[in-house]
């Protein structure tokens, strides 16, 4: 008896469909963070006040542009591989979700930042964004109450929980109101995606 090889192409088609299309939507806002680092270190860092600058009116436009600001390419750097392993991690689970939980992070960072951040300060980094991400996948398992989520959440708690000490405060040039405001936007995303059954 001979089987088709046709189910076994459409599958590895779908996949690399899949992989190019996940790969595509990190990449996008990734590209963009390193072309405004390069744009800002031409403006001799003119765009840093484009950050999130606490309790003041123009600083609330720092939830929006923030994530895409850096400080060095050390900063960016750094970001990047966080941004696309746990990103990836989120992304598996669909691009809808991928966006509700990248938005309620960059939200939530935002706005803690802006609310009880030092006064002078400038938040920017799209850390807060990769702590969003952490916080979902650490307790997406937590309200699914599903093997895959459960082991999901425990493995991505095991290799990055330690991350977890990053929202504590007094870390010398850390925005760790910005970690915590990720973090819990992140937590929050879980919750609500379970509740519409995402």
């Amino acid at each position: 008896m001979t089987m088709s090889p046709l189910p076994v192409r459409r599958t590895s088609r779908s996949l690399a469909r899949t992989v190019k299309s996940h790969a595509v939507t990190l990449a996008v806002p990734l590209g963009g963070a390193w072309l405004v680092l390069g744009a800002n270190a031409l403006l001799g860092g003119a765009l840093t006040g484009y950050g999130v600058q606490p309790r003041t009116l123009e600083g609330l436009r720092g939830i929006v542009f923030a994530p895409f600001l850096h400080g060095s390419v050390a900063h960016l750097a750094a970001n990047s591989a966080s941004f696309l392993v746990l990103g990836w991690l989120v992304l598996a689970g669909g691009t809808r979700r991928f966006v509700l939980v990248s938005l309620a992070a960059a939200l939530g960072a935002g706005l803690v930042a802006w609310l009880i951040g030092a006064p002078g300060s400038v938040h920017i980094g799209a850390s807060g964004v990769i702590f969003g991400y952490l916080g979902f996948l650490m307790l997406a398992g937590w309200w699914a109450r599903k093997l895959m989520p459960v082991v999901l959440s425990i493995g991505v708690t095991a290799l990055w929980g330690g991350m977890v000490f990053g929202v504590m405060p007094g870390q010398m040039g850390i925005s760790w109101q910005s970690h915590l405001g990720g973090f819990l936007g992140g937590v929050w995303a879980a919750r609500a995606l379970h509740r519409r059954g995402w």
